[in-house]
């Protein structure tokens, strides 16, 4: 779900490229062995007496959605933590959390997911449809006479949703936070 490319600090300060990519999440045993591994290499790339303990993250990349940003000092055990959570999560409660995540409506990953029940998602739909359906919801549009429906400012209403706070258009599809 996620990949990160972990490097070996003192053996970068040293003018040396150690790392390796891991795809989270893995077991506590596997995460441990790929740390150790970069330290490892790093300690005989540079042959010296020092202990090589730290690492930090140089890369990463989504495999399909991006939920959130890392960051090069970010730990490995805590992202192996998230991406676990995640995997748990439908794709829909995925999207929910990235969007929390992006709007910053919250900054933490388990506020997100217990929150993510609060995200209703309109997939494929601009704030035009959402707004049509909307309405046909609440005043049945079938039913006024073609003079009123047939002008409806849908693209007003929809800019009247947005500007509410509740409505956000993102990559496609509009989200409703009910939060």
């Amino acid at each position: 779900m996620l990949e990160i490319f972990i490097t070996d600090l003192c053996a970068y300060n040293n003018g040396f490229l150690i790392g390796k990519w891991i795809t989270l999440p893995l077991s506590g045993k596997e995460l441990y062995l790929a740390i150790s591994e970069v330290l490892s290499e790093g300690e005989y790339a540079c042959k010296s007496d020092s202990t090589h303990e730290e690492i930090f993250i140089t890369d990463y990349s989504w495999k399909g959605k991006s939920i959130f940003d890392v960051e090069e000092y970010d730990s490995p055990w805590d992202l192996n933590d998230d991406v676990g959570k995640l995997f748990e999560l439908s794709v829909a409660q995925q999207k929910a959390v990235a969007f929390l995540l992006s709007e910053q409506f919250t900054y933490d990953m388990n506020d997100a997911i217990q929150r993510s029940d609060d995200v209703i998602i309109h997939e494929n739909q601009t704030l035009e449809d959402v707004a049509y359906c909307l309405l046909q919801e609440c005043y049945e549009l079938d039913k006024l006479p073609p003079i009123i429906a047939n002008n409806i400012d849908y693209e007003g209403v929809a800019r009247e949703l947005e500007y509410d706070g509740n409505y956000f258009e993102v990559d496609g599809d509009v989200f409703e936070y009910c939060g």
